[in-house]
């Protein structure tokens, strides 16, 4: 029962916006509410602990809607100054296809954004450009969130799996870590062969003129060859070298090998597929017809990820100053927020994507554009006026998870609300758990907003699980990280991200409701190699 209880605000928060398509910014301020109802009258949790965990929500908030605000702002620079327009000409010139250049963009260019920072990233830098080559803003947006799930498990140089790791303590050593990298890229390998035509299926199918599945079969070779060549260098990378390069090392040689093949026209389709016109709602819009060189136009996105893939790479030693071995003034810090000693909030504000690079990125490309005043005016005033609907989304969304996960702090006893619906769907014995091992790293993404995070939070819960059903404890922690990997489809943190960079918040569950069919097939494909591994 108790568990039961603990699941109603998800319920309502997945009723709202997919059944009556609330926006999440009318629901998960209901949500929150509920949990906060729920917290007081069955966890018997203080007021001032509620309001501790709220408070710890909304400015953890601070984070994501550092790096939503930042990639609007290098979006609408990029608009203004006319290299969205240059950007566009110049994937036209490498494939007229518009399912091609969707692959490139979104599967490649984004896996590998989302390798070297993670954390919702991808999808909002890889959105406007497929606006950019004329696919429609909910379009661009639901493909994004489809394709950033591969990656997902080694994002932001391994982050997920050393997270899990750490939850594990000494258990964790040397061997079971190689154990676990491997493990948890293999399932994510095989899918990723099939993860492009997944794609494409939505697209084509669902947001094509046709909506049917013609389009999307004539492609398929190519889509079996591009997820080929992120997947072979992807799980030998796992193998050789463990969990922290697979991701953004395979996107990076998948793109050349995709760009490369696409140039030569290799498996590209004779007939042209064009995104149905009329349907860009969001597409380009610029002051002047201005040219400029497509290397120009490029450079901005270069350093941002030149600039995150030397933030993030351990042996650089710049991740130990920013990050790892944070101290003021890296690190904003408050213990024990009013009063509540087990609730500290802290910000490695160095760290955030929001705040290097995309930002100073941003400023940088006034200057590299020549872009006049009303431009820059014009980016900005945009920024600010598009990220308004986001921030009371992830603020009541974040703040949601935070009572949930600061509910232990009660006079009743209970564990958190989190965890007891973890603990529920563990109880249906060996047989269940294969199943539902996944899924609670799916439930824990979709709440949380993140995979590591949904690590944080259940690989305790799954490893126990597992020891005490007598399965191999690596396999199931293994499912528990791919799992928060396919919750990323569908987590309203990144749909709400993904909504306000491409101006069409209140679309949320619209574009959930949609990724909820591609997010099954890759969890039963995730569920029957766990059954072959097992």
């Amino acid at each position: 029962m108790l568990a039961l209880i603990a699941f109603i605000p998800i319920l309502l928060t997945i009723i709202l916006m997919t059944v009556f398509n609330r926006p999440a910014k009318q629901a998960l301020p209901i949500a929150w509410l509920t949990a906060s109802v729920i917290g007081i009258l069955v966890w018997k949790m203080e007021i001032k602990t509620l309001l501790s965990a709220t408070l710890f929500g909304i400015l953890n908030s601070l984070e994501v809607l550092l790096v939503i605000f930042g990639a609007i702002l290098i979006m609408n620079t990029l608009k203004f100054s006319g290299a969205m327009s240059t950007i566009n000409e110049g994937f036209l010139r490498l494939s007229r296809d518009t399912r091609i250049s969707v692959i490139i963009i979104g599967f490649m260019f984004g896996s590998f954004i989302e390798g070297a920072a993670g954390f919702g990233t991808p999808a909002a830098l890889a959105a406007p450009l497929l606006i950019s080559i004329g696919v429609s803003p909910i379009a661009a947006a639901t493909v994004s969130l489809i394709f950033d799930s591969c990656a997902v498990s080694f994002g932001a140089v391994g982050t997920p799996v050393g997270v899990a790791a750490a939850q594990l303590g000494s258990v964790a050593d040397a061997e079971f870590v190689s154990s676990l990298s491997f493990f948890t890229a293999l399932p994510h390998a095989i899918m990723g062969i099939f993860i492009p035509f997944l794609g494409i299926v939505v697209l084509t199918r669902v947001f094509g003129g046709e909506k049917d599945l013609k389009q999307a079969f004539k492609v398929f070779p190519f889509c079996v060859f591009s997820g080929l060549s992120f997947s072979v260098p992807y799980i030998l990378l796992a193998y050789l070298f463990g969990y922290e390069f697979p991701s953004i090392l395979a996107a990076l040689i998948g793109l050349l090998i995709t760009v490369f093949a696409a140039k030569k026209g290799f498996l590209v389709p004779k007939e042209v597929w064009r995104f149905p016109s009329g349907e860009n709602q969001g597409g380009e819009e610029k002051l002047d017809n201005k040219k400029m060189p497509l290397y120009l136009a490029w450079l901005p996105y270069v350093l941002i990820a030149v600039i995150l893939v030397l933030t993030r790479i351990p042996a650089l030693k710049i991740k130990d100053i920013i990050n790892t071995n944070a101290a003021f003034p890296f690190l904003i810090k408050i213990d024990d927020l009013l009063g509540v000693s087990q609730i500290d909030f802290s910000l490695k504000w160095a760290n955030v994507p929001g705040v290097l690079p995309f930002i100073p990125v941003a400023i940088l490309t006034f200057f590299l554009h020549r872009m006049k005043k009303r431009e820059i005016s014009m980016a900005i005033t945009d920024t600010f006026s598009q990220i308004g609907g986001a921030a009371i989304s992830v603020i009541f969304g974040i703040a949601l998870v935070q009572v949930m996960k600061f509910s232990d702090i009660n006079n009743s006893g209970n564990n958190s609300m989190l965890y007891v619906m973890a603990e529920l769907l563990s109880k249906g014995g060996k047989t269940v758990f294969k199943i539902l091992s996944p899924v609670i790293g799916v439930l824990g993404a979709f709440i949380s907003g993140s995979n590591a995070v949904s690590n944080l939070l259940f690989t305790n819960l799954q490893y126990e699980t597992a020891v005490s059903l007598d399965m191999p404890a690596v396999l199931v922690v293994a499912m528990q990280i791919i799992g928060g990997a396919v919750g990323n489809m569908i987590c309203v943190n990144n749909a709400v991200a993904v909504c306000a960079t491409t101006g069409i918040s209140g679309k949320e569950g619209k574009i959930i409701k949609i990724n909820v069919i591609p997010a099954a097939i890759y969890t039963l494909v995730v569920i029957a190699v766990f059954w072959l591994l097992l």
